[in-house]
């Protein structure tokens, strides 16, 4: 249920920054998949697959990285679900972009690459996208039920006005996940960067004057 203070706006007037968040969303994945021990900061369904797996496997090593992001991202939400009627999603987008860049800094630096200092930009990055998944009502860091929706509504021929910006959603994911993975090949230190520097130019839209919160 929305806050009392909640506005909403035209689905079209809030569509540029959803793109660049969702964008932000994969090449955040992409950091953590790739740099942080192959498990995810935004797709909790992955991560929970992941602890499964590796108790049936005996791996000893996702676990611990997957269980940090669970608990990060859920820590992200709940502070975003408090203080979504409180504060704008400008200033949650700001909180998001300095818990990026605090990763991306961290692991230019050096972190990164023992476990414990895995745990540690794990917190940071899922943290960043509890928030981030929490404080829009429209989905940018989880994407099953709205590819299963868009593929439904495909399969009746019965798409929606609003689908090609649903499809742009879609796709601005698989492009953030492709700059995070080919910055990780062409140069490593800086992979981080890329999600802070997406949720930067996302301040620089046109945001709602309140989040619309999930649930």
């Amino acid at each position: 249920m929305s806050s009392a203070n909640t506005t909403t706006s035209p689905a079209g007037e809030n569509e540029p920054a959803l793109l660049v968040l969702s964008a932000a969303s994969g090449a955040t994945d992409a950091f953590a998949f790739l740099c942080l021990g192959k498990v995810f900061a935004g797709v909790m369904t992955g991560n929970l697959v992941l602890v499964g797996a590796s108790v049936g496997a005996g791996d000893r090593d996702v676990a611990p990285r997957a269980l940090t992001a669970l608990v990060g991202y859920a820590l992200g939400a709940a502070g975003a679900a408090v203080a979504g009627h409180r504060i704008t999603p400008r200033l949650l987008l700001m909180a998001e972009t300095v818990l990026l860049a605090l990763a991306a800094a961290g692991w230019s630096l050096g972190l990164g690459r023992s476990l414990g200092s895995q745990l540690v930009l794990l917190v940071a990055v899922s943290l960043a996208m509890g928030v981030q998944a929490r404080a829009w009502g429209t989905p940018t860091t989880y994407f099953t039920g709205t590819f299963t929706g868009l593929a439904g509504r495909l399969a009746k021929r019965a798409p929606r006005r609003s689908d090609r910006w649903v499809a742009a959603r879609l796709a601005a994911v698989v492009a953030g996940a492709a700059a995070g993975s080919l910055t990780a090949w062409c140069w490593s230190p800086v992979t981080g960067a890329v999600a802070a520097l997406l949720c930067a130019a996302a301040l620089a839209t046109r945001l709602p004057q309140y989040a619309s919160p999930q649930g």
